[in-house]
């Protein structure tokens, strides 16, 4: 009896995990975060993350209608680069800032490249990074977490400078700190209110505790490759003792201050952006590494998590060619000299 065999291309591996289900399990591990930046920063904070999770919904809703294509929003990628977007923002920055990130994020970012998948560079950090550079005083304005014993009506204040960040009590952020001491290689910080985060900063990067949750509750489900963020982390410790004084004081607080461990999490482990070979991914991870680093200490901004990402997806096409494989059973043939030829 004549047996039939179906003829495919590859991956020949299957899954059970739909992009749909990925986005859910990053949509829960960002609730993390989340929560603990609402919970230090206010109801404000959730609603500069709706804003932009609505934005980000709405540039690739605008997209697809405008060219005529199917409407892919229910995949619920354009929600998690909104909640990554927004978890990124100082809890202080008007409310428009959201929207035109999230647009920025989806439609300039990611559809006009081809949509999910074919984006050359992760969405949120991108806009991140345009947000920046179009809005530099509001996006460097941090506020101190809430005193619920002498000001928990501070819960709700936010909403009182909608338009403006201007009227903020505005605090440093430990990178501002670490920039300020790294000529001298003394530091004083508190690491544990930063791993809890009782600190200044973006919304969803202040809590260190919450952020390592998320990270496990990704390799647990193993939606995230654990190579990415193990050996960026390894290797911003590593070039932090190279080029800090006294670099052993800065380890902790480096990896602790910032958006370094958020990064690593959830925007350097994008599948789309990231390489897809062995030996590119550890390149890929080491040169963000260095990137963050050297723009932390160097640069004339202490925060280097975004632009490094940015600059290593845009390397990541390379690294692949680079680090390519040789396909199974491929033998290099030998050149032929011109003695051998004669």
């Amino acid at each position: 009896m004549q047996e039939k065999y179906i003829v495919s291309s590859s991956p020949h591996v299957g899954t059970n995990l739909t992009t749909k289900k990925i986005m859910l399990h990053v949509i829960i591990a960002l609730s993390f975060p989340l929560v603990a930046g609402i919970v230090f920063f206010g109801l404000y904070s959730l609603f500069l993350v709706a804003l932009s999770v609505a934005g980000a919904v709405f540039g690739e809703w605008l997209y697809n209608k405008l060219r005529k294509k199917p409407i892919t929003v229910y995949d619920l990628s354009a929600v998690v680069t909104g909640l990554i977007l927004g978890l990124n923002l100082p809890p202080t920055v008007p409310f428009y800032i959201p929207i035109v990130g999230g647009v920025f994020a989806t439609l300039f970012v990611k559809m006009l490249f081809g949509g999910l998948g074919k984006n050359f560079a992760n969405p949120a950090a991108t806009a991140r990074v345009f947000l920046a550079l179009s809005w530099t005083a509001q996006m460097t304005r941090f506020m101190p977490p809430i005193n619920y014993s002498t000001r928990p009506l501070d819960f709700f204040a936010g909403f009182k400078n909608i338009c403006s960040s201007a009227s903020y009590i505005t605090t440093a952020t430990p990178l501002g700190t670490i920039k300020t001491s790294a000529q001298t290689g003394f530091l004083n910080l508190n690491l544990l209110d930063m791993f809890l985060g009782r600190i200044g900063g973006s919304i969803g990067e202040v809590c260190s505790l919450a952020i390592i949750l998320s990270l496990i509750y990704l390799l647990v489900f193993k939606i995230i490759d654990w190579k990415i963020p193990l050996t960026y982390l390894a290797s911003s410790v590593i070039f932090t003792l190279i080029f800090y004084k006294k670099g052993y004081n800065f380890i902790l607080p480096s990896l602790l201050g910032g958006g370094l461990l958020f990064g690593a999490t959830f925007m350097l482990t994008d599948y789309a952006t990231a390489p897809k070979t062995f030996w590119g991914v550890i390149v890929y991870a080491i040169l963000a590494g260095l990137l963050t680093i050297l723009i932390r200490r160097y640069g004339g901004y202490p925060e280097g998590v975004c632009l490094s990402i940015l600059i290593v997806n845009i390397l990541a096409p390379l690294l692949d060619k680079i680090f390519k494989p040789k396909p199974l059973g491929f033998v290099k043939k030998k050149r032929k000299t011109i003695k051998e030829g004669l």
